[in-house]
């Protein structure tokens, strides 16, 4: 269990290799190796310093995907890729 289940509103999730094979998933993207051939093709769009930085803190914190009824959020940590789905759920606009 890698514990990515404790994500509120979390219907998803897939965990990738950097070179993008698929290490474990669950929910929505159990298996969704398609899914993770498209992140993988987001992600080719920044270079590899900004994805596996050596202490520069140049990386990118997370990459957010949003739909009207959902997200996918987008974030690495120790050299794999972690997708988790959620459900979205908009906030109240704030009445001035």
């Amino acid at each position: 269990m890698h514990g990515i289940g404790r994500i509120p509103d979390e219907v998803g999730h897939l965990i990738l290799s950097e070179d993008g094979a698929v290490i474990a998933s669950g929910g929505e993207l159990e298996n969704a190796e398609q899914m993770g051939g498209t992140v993988m093709g987001i992600l080719t769009c920044i270079t590899k310093a900004q994805l596996w930085p050596a202490d520069s803190g140049d990386a990118f914190k997370k990459i957010s995907i949003t739909y009207s009824d959902h997200s996918y959020v987008i974030c690495l940590s120790n050299k794999n890729i972690h997708i988790v789905k959620r459900k979205f759920i908009p906030h109240e606009p704030v009445k001035v």
